[in-house]
């Protein structure tokens, strides 16, 4: 089973930069609420840390930053999040890694 604990270590580092990337995009609130699919006061209630993020919506908000320009290189400069998201997605279902996947 992929490690529970790892996955909410990343969604909180994504989570503690997304006013700075949100302002970096140029973008509300409700701008990227809609983006994404989700509420803005929910998006809101994620940004200010009073509700943990799905998995749906942390996969969603990496994939927005990714593909802005804007964003990109500040997504990337985020310290563990390309190393603990590869983790993830490279563990098979024991959590033992998989490097075939990659």
């Amino acid at each position: 089973m992929i490690n529970t604990e790892k996955k909410l270590e990343i969604m909180e580092l994504l989570r503690e930069e997304l006013p700075v990337l949100r302002a970096k995009a140029k973008v509300s609130q409700e701008d990227i609420a809609e983006r994404i699919g989700i509420s803005r006061q929910t998006y809101s209630s994620i940004e200010t840390g009073k509700r943990t993020m799905t998995w749906t919506t942390f996969l969603a908000l990496i994939t927005y930053f990714q593909n802005n320009p804007s964003t990109l290189q500040l997504l990337n400069g985020i310290e563990g999040l390309s190393a603990g998201l590869k983790e993830i997605l490279t563990s098979d279902d024991s959590g033992t890694t998989n490097e075939k996947i990659l």
